[in-house]
C-alpha cells in the first residue's frame, strides 16, 4: 500500500518537474531574445552581415553616452543570466545559456579589460566598413548604395567621437596599425568603392554617393594625420593585458581553466613536435638539404597566374571527393562554393578566404571561395614570389581549412541544423578556427595527398611528404601565435622579440613575421587556432575511448558539428557520458 502511494506521488511530481523545466526554458529564451535584439541594435552592421536587412544603412553610435549605455546593458544582462541555474534548464538550453554568457563575457573583456574604445584607435578606423554592401547582392545596387551613403554620412561623427574617447597615451602598435587602416580605408573609398559601384544608373544616388564618399574619405585621412601628429609621438610600447586578465579571457570566453604558463608549456612542446615532423618530411624529399631549403623548392611548384583560379577549382573538387570517399563528415548540401578572384577592394587583406552568407540571409545565399591572384602590373619577380604561397600543397591545405571540411562545411552543417538564434549569432573563436585548423591535420593523417598503399613510387612518397610539410608549416605558424600571445601578454615579450620568434620557429621572413607579431598585440585570442585544435583532438580521443568499436570519424565529426559553434568545453558535456571527463579539455 505504501509503495503504491509512493508511486502515485512520483507520477504526480514528474509532470510538475517537466513543467518547471519548461518554464525555466521559456524564461531564459525570453531573456536571450531580448539581449540579442539590443545587441544587434547597438551593432547594426553585424545585423546586416547576418542577413537581417532591417539594419541596412545603420551604423553603431560611438558617442560616450551610447558606449556607456551599452556597457551598462551588457553588465545588466550578465547579471540576469547568472540568476538562471543551468542545471534546471533542459540540456539544449543549458548549453545555449552558457554559450551566451561566454559571448557577453567576451564583450565585457574587450570593453573593460582591453578598453578598446579608449585604447584602440583601430576600432574607429574600421567602424564604417561597407564591404558587406558590396560583396553580396542582397538588394538592388541602388538600394545598397543608398545604405552606403547613410553610413558614410556618419563617418565624420564617428571620428570626432574617436578623438573624444581615446586616451592621451595609446599603445604604439595600435596607433601604427590604425594609421595604416585609416589611410587604407580612405584609399578604398576613393578608388575601390567607386569602381565597385560604377554600374550605378540613378544620377541622384550617384551624386549623393560622390559627396558622402568625399567627406568620409577626407575624414579618414584627417584621422590618420591626427593620429600621426597627436598620438604617435607620445605612444607607449605597453599593450599587454597581464597574466590575471589573460587567464580570465581563457576561462570566461572559452571555458578553459589553465594558467597561461601551463598552456605555454603545452604550446612549446607541440611546436617542437611539428618542427620535427617538418624536418622529417624534408629528409624524405631531399636528405642533402636543410628543411627550409627543401620547403623553398616545394614553393616553386605552383600554377601560373592564368591557371590559378581554374586549377584551385579542380583541386577543390578532388578535396571534396576524398572527404566523401573516406566518409569523414556528412556534407548536407550539393551546392558548391564558387571559386572566384578576390574582389579588388578586398585584396589588400585577403590571400584566400571563404565568404558564406549570413546565418539569416534569405536573398544572397551564394557562397564564394575567394583567391587573390598576383596583380597584372606587378613585375615578374613579385608575381613569382606571390605565387609561391599558392604552391600545390599549401593551397590544398588552405582549401581544406577554408572549404572542405573546414569553414564552409561547418557553415553548411550549422545552416542545416535546428540551431537556436543564440547559436546562429554567437560562436566560439576556438571552435570556429580550431575546427578548420584541426581539419588540415585530420585530412593529411587520413591520407590526403598520400601515396597509394600498394606499388607506391619514390615520387608518390615524396609527394606525400610535401603535403605533410605544408600541413606542418601551417601548424607551426598557429603554434607560434599561441606562444607569442602568451609571452607578449603575460611575460613582457616585445614586438621585436615576437617578430624574431616567428622568424626562428616557423621560418617566416621579417615582414610577415612582424605582421604576425603586431596582430598579437591587439588579438591575444589568435592563440585559439591551436587551442581549439588541441581541444578537438583531446575530445576525439575521449570520445573514441567511450564509443569503442562503434567509433568512426564520420560519427565523431557529425556529432561535433551538430550543435552550433559553442565553446568546446560544452561539446564535451554533450558528447561524453562520463562527467569526470568533462573538464579535461587538454
Amino acid at each position: 500500500m505504501k509503495m503504491s502511494i509512493l508511486r502515485c506521488v512520483v507520477l504526480l511530481l514528474a509532470p510538475l518537474s517537466i513543467f518547471a523545466a519548461q518554464t525555466q526554458d521559456a524564461d531564459y529564451e525570453a531573456v536571450a531574445e531580448e539581449y540579442i535584439k539590443g545587441y544587434l541594435a547597438a551593432r547594426p552592421m553585424l545585423g546586416t552581415s547576418l542577413g537581417l536587412h532591417e539594419y541596412d544603412g545603420k551604423v553603431s553610435d560611438y558617442s560616450r553616452l551610447a558606449l556607456d549605455a551599452e556597457l551598462s546593458r551588457l553588465r545588466r544582462f550578465d547579471n540576469r543570466l547568472s540568476l538562471f541555474d543551468a542545471g534546471k534548464l533542459s540540456q539544449r538550453q543549458s548549453i545555449d545559456l552558457r554559450t551566451l554568457q561566454a559571448a557577453i563575457k567576451n564583450e565585457l573583456f574587450q570593453r573593460v579589460d582591453m578598453s578598446i574604445f579608449e585604447r584602440n584607435p583601430m576600432v574607429y578606423a574600421r567602424a564604417a566598413d561597407v564591404n558587406v554592401y558590396l560583396k553580396r547582392n542582397f538588394a538592388a545596387l541602388e538600394d545598397r548604395v543608398h545604405s552606403i551613403v547613410l553610413i558614410e554620412q556618419q563617418v565624420p561623427n564617428i571620428l570626432i567621437a574617436a578623438k573624444t574617447n581615446l586616451n592621451p597615451v595609446l599603445p604604439k602598435p595600435y596607433v601604427e596599425l590604425a594609421i595604416q587602416i585609416a589611410k587604407g580605408a580612405a584609399d578604398f573609398l576613393r578608388k575601390d568603392l567607386v569602381e565597385a559601384t560604377k554600374d550605378l544608373k540613378d544620377d541622384r544616388i550617384k551624386a549623393d554617393l560622390t559627396e558622402s564618399n568625399r567627406r568620409a574619405a577626407a575624414a579618414l585621412s584627417e584621422y590618420a594625420t591626427w593620429l600621426e601628429r597627436e598620438r604617435l609621438p607620445n605612444a607607449s610600447p605597453d599593450f599587454a593585458v597581464g597574466e590575471e586578465k589573460f587567464r580570465r579571457l581563457l576561462k570566461e570566453t572559452e571555458l578553459v581553466d589553465l594558467a597561461p604558463d601551463q598552456l605555454l608549456e603545452i604550446g612549446l612542446t607541440e611546436l617542437k613536435k611539428e618542427q620535427e615532423v617538418f624536418a622529417a618530411a624534408a629528409r624524405i624529399i631531399d636528405p642533402n638539404k636543410s628543411a627550409i631549403d627543401v620547403y623553398k623548392e616545394i614553393q616553386k611548384e605552383h600554377p601560373t597566374s592564368e591557371n590559378l583560379i581554374p586549377e584551385i577549382g579542380i583541386t577543390l573538387e578532388s578535396v571534396r571527393k576524398f572527404l566523401i570517399a573516406k566518409k569523414l563528415v556528412t556534407i548536407p548540401s550539393e551546392v558548391r562554393p564558387q571559386v572566384k578572384e578576390t574582389p579588388q577592394y578586398r585584396r589588400a587583406t585577403s590571400f584566400a578566404s571563404m565568404d558564406t552568407p549570413g546565418a539569416f540571409e534569405k536573398r544572397a545565399t551564394e557562397a564564394y571561395y575567394y583567391v587573390t591572384p598576383p596583380e597584372a602590373e606587378w613585375p615578374d619577380k613579385q608575381k613569382e614570389e606571390w605565387l609561391t604561397s599558392f604552391n600545390y600543397y599549401t593551397s590544398d591545405v588552405v582549401s581544406i581549412h577554408e572549404v572542405y571540411p573546414g569553414h564552409y562545411v561547418q557553415f553548411l552543417r550549422l545552416h542545416a541544423s535546428p540551431a537556436s538564434k543564440v547559436e546562429k549569432v554567437f560562436s566560439s573563436y576556438a571552435f570556429v578556427e580550431g575546427w578548420a585548423h584541426y581539419c588540415e591535420k585530420m585530412m593529411v593523417d587520413e591520407g590526403f595527398g598520400a601515396a597509394p598503399e600498394k606499388n607506391a613510387t619514390e615520387n608518390d612518397t615524396k609527394r606525400a611528404a610535401k603535403y605533410r610539410m605544408a600541413q606542418a608549416d601551417e601548424a607551426m605558424l598557429r603554434l607560434c601565435r599561441l606562444c607569442a600571445s602568451i609571452k607578449m601578454h603575460t611575460q613582457n615579450m616585445s614586438v621585436a622579440d615576437a617578430t624574431k620568434f616567428f622568424q626562428e620557429n616557423c621560418y617566416y621572413e621579417e615582414k610577415p613575421a612582424r605582421a604576425e607579431a603586431m596582430r598579437g598585440t591587439f588579438d591575444p585570442g589568435y592563440m585559439n587556432y591551436t587551442l581549439g585544435k588541441l581541444q578537438i583532438l583531446k575530445l576525439r580521443e575521449d570520445y573514441k575511448a567511450q564509443q569503442g568499436s562503434e567509433f568512426s570519424l564520420l560519427k565523431f565529426h557529425n556529432e561535433l558539428t551538430n550543435h552550433g559553434m559553442p565553446p568546446i568545453r560544452l561539446l564535451r558535456e554533450l558528447m561524453l557520458k562520463d562527467k569526470a571527463k568533462w573538464d579535461a579539455v587538454l
